[in-house]
């Protein structure tokens, strides 16, 4: 009886600042990761782009070395699953294959005045009613009527059905098929605007609105599905089943294995991403989005969703712009140094402020310096930044939630910062139990991917093969943290009244 080749599951995590490849063995367990970075182009003040030519680049790059480091041949991949950047757009010629501009990223302000527009028109109450989303230049449709505005026939490009929008997961597998396939899932097409979670298919009354041709969007399948098959061209001579697509945050919420209504996690990367598994019903609140946290079959799953724009972005300035700090773990030791009683207040709006303020217009600010100030206290202000608009977008979850969180489910390279997460637990008064194995993005496409082929049963068979790791507990009393909150929501104002002015 010849011996049975072993398989495993290769799960590509696209992100702002890098591209991963992981393979996963039948056990769960990380056999390689090959990881390479990308530098976001940074046009002018609170914009943000990457070259999409970059974004596929990296990806072959880290297929590459994942199989050949780990000593896998491509024939031995059972599935690929791809999660990725969600509201990062591309708008490509169809026949060409090029983009025509550079893709925008999730980030980015350059749509702000589209999105001010839509609201000064009377769209606001349309939108929210359709999407779960507030008109923000954050989701994508704007960004699709930006380029639509700004590149020379683009328009006309598009009426004519010569154009491609995809968010990063399109784009990619758009070239791992050799342009035969042009595909996203539910939870990405729900981050674009243009996308109705109640009926679940692209809406005509908002391509009309945005003025946005049919023809440039995906087909959308659930984000557990045998989609499409790889070009043997793109991988290494195979036609590997491409059996996930999912927005990187919701893969987190997988990856964790946040399956049951109640579930709550967060993703400290770049931002810090919330999402509250709310069932197969989708629960509207104001201030936060409302979307579609995964697809598996015929069956939805909702989730409530919030974002803070700047949360590993704001310890890279610390080093990159300001000196203040060589590595993650300076910004830990730092804050532990710190002897002030907490009364400065950093709000990182680099890029406006997400949820739950969304404003757009606000930039940066620092509150409470005093002449004893030190390097250590701006430092701790910038990391309790994080937790505060975590603990803010816990705090309207809480409140919504049917079925109440009892604990928050961390990931993420930030997460690995001790300093932060026991503030977190302190500030939002609740248990943070972070996890194992940072990888949980792409282990939530592999795991998807991997019940798509029968790689694995089901998600919650999984359950026994996810570790936790270090468990941090409140340990603040209720009047220190309402005085610590009091003082960040006036930080927060100030800088808001700034910003009108």
């Amino acid at each position: 009886m010849p011996i049975k080749q072993t398989e495993y599951i290769l799960a590509l995590d696209q992100g702002t600042t890098g591209t991963r490849a992981v393979i996963f063995n039948h056990n769960t367990r990380r056999v390689l990761t090959a990881a390479t970075a990308l530098t976001p182009i940074i046009p002018q003040p609170g914009w943000q782009e990457q070259r999409p030519t970059d974004i596929w680049e990296s990806v072959q790059s880290v297929i590459g070395d994942a199989l050949i480091n780990a000593g896998i041949n491509a024939s031995d991949i059972k599935a690929i699953g791809i999660a990725s950047q969600r509201e990062t757009t591309i708008v490509w010629n169809r026949e060409t294959g090029q983009p025509i501009y550079n893709a925008i990223s999730w980030a980015s302000l350059q749509s702000a005045e589209i999105a001010e527009q839509l609201v000064a028109d009377g769209y606001a109450k349309t939108i929210h009613e359709k999407t779960g989303l507030p008109i923000n230049p954050y989701f994508s449709a704007t960004k699709i009527r930006w380029i639509l505005d700004h590149v020379d026939g683009a328009q006309e490009l598009a009426e004519a059905g010569k154009l491609a929008f995809g968010t990063v997961d399109s784009w990619l597998v758009w070239q791992l098929t050799d342009g035969q396939a042009h595909v996203t899932d539910a939870s990405n097409a729900a981050r674009t605007m243009l996308y109705n979670i109640h009926t679940q298919s692209w809406d005509p009354k908002l391509l009309d609105i945005f003025n946005i041709p049919a023809s440039m969007l995906p087909e959308v399948h659930a984000s557990s599905e045998v989609i499409t098959k790889t070009s043997p061209l793109h991988f290494f001579g195979n036609a590997v089943p491409i059996a996930c697509l999912i927005g990187d945050q919701n893969a987190a919420l997988i990856g964790q294995l946040g399956i049951h209504p109640g579930d709550i996690k967060a993703s400290y990367g770049a931002g810090a991403f919330l999402l509250l598994n709310t069932g197969d019903q989708p629960i509207s609140t104001e201030n936060l989005t409302t979307t579609i946290a995964y697809q598996v079959g015929d069956q939805t799953t909702y989730a409530l969703d919030g974002a803070v724009f700047n949360a590993g972005s704001a310890l890279q300035w610390l080093h990159t712009n300001l000196d203040l700090i060589e590595n993650q773990v300076d910004s830990w030791h730092a804050a532990d140094a710190s002897t002030n009683h907490n009364e400065i207040y950093m709000v990182p709006a680099f890029n406006g402020l997400g949820a739950p303020y969304w404003n757009p217009q606000a930039r940066g600010s620092v509150l409470g310096l005093t002449r004893s100030t030190t390097k250590n206290d701006f430092i701790k202000a910038t990391l309790q930044s994080i937790a505060y608009q975590t603990a803010d977008i816990m705090n309207l979850m809480n409140q919504a939630a049917v079925v109440k969180p009892t604990e928050l489910k961390a990931d993420g390279s930030v997460s690995r910062n001790p300093y932060l997460m026991q503030f977190q637990a302190n500030i939002a008064n609740m248990p943070v139990q972070r996890a194992m194995d940072e990888d949980t993005t792409a282990m939530g496409a592999a795991f998807l991917a991997g019940i798509a082929t029968g790689y694995w049963h089901n998600l919650a068979d999984l359950e026994e093969h996810v570790l936790q790791g270090r468990r941090f507990e409140p340990t603040i009393d209720d009047q220190t943290r309402t005085r610590l909150l009091d003082g960040w929501h006036a930080a927060v104002k100030t800088t808001e009244i700034f910003a009108e002015d």
